[in-house]
């Protein structure tokens, strides 16, 4: 197996393998050297296990994430590809593999200072993590914050006011993207361009490179926990990018729920009372006692807000 790792003067990787699989290894790899510390802070989030290194600023993020079972779904999807798709799955492996290899490396070496100030160690990747990442990555940038929202706005202001103060129309949502025909062009070739409305944030949520192997040679900016690259690129031939407008993918639920003596139930739309999936899971909180959170599921999906003893239980169904 033949690899090549290349740094132009602006410090971007171009890596080059013999087929797709060693080049997602390769990615993984480099990925953890230049980026260790926010892989695995990406890793904490997608798990729910921020607030046991960052402390109470981030418990809130963690309960939402157990209550989403958000890595238990990345799991389940991941087992589902694997099914489905052997090939994906085992080229999903193999970035993972890199990650693992260079997050061993950088934590040996000393490179990522962040580690030793909060005396952390690099945790372990699973198959699954890649999609955990991303689903944490997109959980909020949907839907149901806004319908939450527009609930709250309605029983206090009265539906009609909701209009006034919304923030998912299209006058505020979503980035912005360009596609310029050749005819309006120097060069006689059309131009696409993208504007993704992201926070500025340090490390960024993308990262510039190049992947090349006998069978493709692209760059573009790749997620960085994500093998290949989804959002923006170009191979020379073809180029994508990607703006949203009001991606709304994420359905949501006003569940009514009792405690009985055998657990949690929900009552369904034909009427009936139905047991809920139901466990205690622990938050750990760092300079804090852990804190216990009750993680139910419902026909429909996981509750992410209130319970049994409240008025505004709240369920999303995220489609896989």
């Amino acid at each position: 197996m033949t690899t090549e790792i290349y740094r132009d003067a602006w410090g971007v990787p171009h890596l080059r393998a013999d087929d797709a699989r060693s080049l997602a290894r390769l990615q993984g790899l480099v990925t953890a050297r230049d980026r260790a510390w926010q892989l695995e802070v990406e890793r904490h989030r997608a798990r729910g296990t921020s607030a046991s290194f960052l402390g109470p600023d981030a418990l809130s993020w963690d309960l939402l994430v157990r209550r989403a079972r958000l890595d238990d779904t990345a799991r389940r999807c991941f087992d589902d590809l694997a099914g489905r798709d052997p090939e994906t799955a085992d080229w999903t492996r193999a970035y993972v593999d890199g990650v693992n290899e260079g997050l061993r490396e950088t934590s040996r070496a000393g490179r990522a200072p962040e580690f030793a100030r909060v005396g952390l160690e690099p945790g372990r990747w699973e198959p699954w993590t890649p999609l955990a990442v991303w689903l944490a990555t997109h959980l909020l940038f949907a839907g149901f914050p806004a319908k939450l929202w527009r609930e709250e706005a309605a029983r206090h202001l009265g539906p009609e006011a909701v209009g006034l103060f919304a923030t998912d129309g299209p006058g505020t949502s979503g980035s912005n993207g360009w596609l310029v025909s050749g005819d309006r062009t120097v060069t006689g070739r059309p131009v696409i361009a993208g504007d993704p409305h992201r926070f500025v944030e340090d490390p960024g949520v993308y990262q510039q490179i190049r992947l090349a192997c006998d069978e493709f040679d692209v760059v573009g900016l790749a997620v960085p926990g994500v093998p290949g690259i989804a959002h923006f690129g170009h191979t020379g031939t073809v180029a994508w990018a990607i703006t949203n407008a009001m991606a709304d993918y994420q359905d949501l639920y006003r569940e009514r729920l009792r405690r009985t003596g055998a657990g949690v139930e929900a009552l369904g739309p034909d009427g009936c009372w139905r047991r809920v999936a139901r466990h205690i899971e622990l938050v750990r909180v760092a300079g804090e006692e852990p804190v216990e959170v009750e993680v139910l599921e419902t026909e429909r999906g996981p509750v992410i807000a209130g319970g049994p003893e409240g008025l505004d239980d709240a369920t999303p169904a995220t489609p896989a």
